[in-house]
C-alpha cells in the first residue's frame, strides 16, 4: 500500500520505506499528535514520545532505541518520554531553549547540529517562534528528495500557534529563509498533527500566512 500518512489514534501506523531510512508514523493521545519512529540500519530514533507509551514502546519492538528528540517544549510532544526513556534506555535530546521545560533530556541541540541513526544523519533546523527552541529535523536522501519533520511549527496550511506577532515573524522569517528559502518543492514535510504534505504544495501561500499574522 502506497504512503499517504494519513494516521488515526488507534489504527494502523503508516510505513514509508526510502532507500536507506523507514519512516513508521502514528497517532497517539487524545490530541492526535504524531510520533515518527525511523530506522536506518539496525539503529532507531523516535521523533516525540508525544503520548500513549505503550504503543510506542510496542512500535520500538525487540530492535530497541538509540534517540528520542522532542521537536519542542509543548506537553503533548512528550507525556510518554519518561516511560519511553526508562523502558528503551535511550538518550533525549531537545533544543537548548526548549530543554528546561522538558523532563528528561541528556543532551542538547543546536542550529546546523547533526543527529544520526545507523548510518543516515538528520540535520537540525532551529524555528523560533512556536517555542523559542523548536526543530526541524531534515534527512536528504540521496536517492530522492528532502524528509523534513517539523513538530509544530509547520502544517499544510500555515505555521503553528504563536501568541505575539513578533514570534509570528520570526517564524515566518525562519521558515522562509531556512525551509522554503533553501529546500526544493518535492521535499515532503511531517507535522506533529495531522497529514504531511509537500513544501511546492505550501510555498504559493507564504504571503498570505505571514500577512494574517498567525
Amino acid at each position: 500500500m502506497a504512503y499517504t500518512g494519513d494516521v488515526t489514534r488507534g489504527g494502523a501506523p503508516a510505513v514509508r520505506t526510502l532507500g536507506h531510512l523507514t519512516i513508521t508514523k502514528v497517532s497517539v493521545g487524545p490530541m492526535d499528535n504524531n510520533a515518527y519512529l525511523l530506522r536506518c540500519g539496525d539503529e532507531q530514533l523516535l521523533i516525540d514520545a508525544a503520548n500513549d507509551d505503550d504503543t510506542l514502546v510496542s512500535l520500538i519492538g525487540q530492535t530497541g532505541l538509540a534517540t528520542v528528540v522532542t521537536t519542542h517544549r509543548h506537553g503533548d510532544h512528550w507525556q510518554a518520554l519518561e516511560d519511553v526513556i526508562e523502558a528503551t534506555g535511550a538518550r533525549s535530546l531537545a533544543h537548548a531553549d526548549d530543554a528546561g521545560e522538558i523532563p528528561v533530556v541528556t543532551d542538547t541541540v543546536a542550529e546546523g547540529d547533526t543527529v544520526t541513526v545507523g548510518d543516515c544523519s538528520l540535520e537540525v533546523i532551529h524555528l523560533v517562534g512556536h517555542t523559542p527552541g523548536s526543530i526541524a529535523l531534515l534527512y536528504q536522501d540521496p536517492e530522492g528528495h528532502g524528509h523534513l519533520w517539523t513538530g509544530d511549527s509547520l502544517f499544510p496550511g500555515g505555521h503553528g500557534k504563536t501568541t505575539t506577532l513578533e514570534d509570528h515573524t520570526t517564524l515566518m522569517d525562519d521558515l522562509e529563509a531556512k525551509v522554503f528559502g533553501r529546500l526544493g518543492d518535492d521535499t515532503w514535510f511531517y507535522p506533529g498533527h495531522g497529514r504531511d504534505s509537500t513544501l511546492g504544495a505550501e510555498r504559493p501561500h507564504l504571503a498570505e500566512w505571514r500577512t494574517r499574522g498567525w
